[in-house]
Parts: C-alpha cells; structure tokens; sequence
C-alpha cells in the first residue's frame, strides 16, 4: 500500500548550519529542533509558509530536500501549524539523506 505521505521533505539551514553539517556529516537539530525534541521538515507545500514564517527577511539559507525512506522509523507526521501534518524527524539527519539542495 503507497504511503499518503511525500517521498521527500524540505529542512532549511542557516549558512552556518549547513557548514556544520557537511563538515559533521550528521544534523543533530537547530535550536527549534533541540528544544521540542525532533527536527522539523517540511513538506513541499508546507515549504513557503516555513520561510515566510521563520526565515523572512534572511539571506544565505540552504534548503535540503530529504529522502524520507532514507530516514525509516524516525520520521512522525505530526500536526503542527494550521492543523497541518508535518513531517518531523526523531533522530540525527544524515547527510547521505539529502537528495539535492537549493541555496537562497
């Protein structure tokens, strides 16, 4: 049975994030991230609303499309804004999950 969820998800990084990450290899959380317990991705049509709410007005952003399956068991649709499921991720964010980035 086909999941009723994407494939992908989007996380979007500060300059300085991504450069930690790529370094590291493993994305433990932003600080959002660290203090609800999860990393928080969105969905392709979640996406806007995530950098028009949290990211407005900041320039150097990296923007991470993630491979879901990848990430197995860790990854919980939850609701979150506007009764939205979103995808969010209860565990490091490995770098071999990124299928391709967008730098804004």
């Amino acid at each position: 049975m086909e999941s009723p969820h994407p494939s992908t998800a989007f996380k979007i990084f500060t300059a300085e994030q991504w450069a930690q990450f790529e370094a590291g290899g493993l994305f433990h959380g932003a600080p959002v991230d660290l203090a609800d317990g999860y990393i928080h991705l969105s969905a392709i049509d979640q996406l806007q609303g995530t950098l028009d709410k949290h990211f407005a007005g900041q320039q150097g952003l990296v923007i991470a499309e993630v491979d879901l399956a990848a990430l197995g068991e860790a990854i919980r649709w939850e609701v979150s804004r506007g009764n939205a499921l979103f995808p969010h991720c209860y565990a490091p964010l490995p770098l071999s999950a990124v299928l391709q980035v967008e730098r804004r």
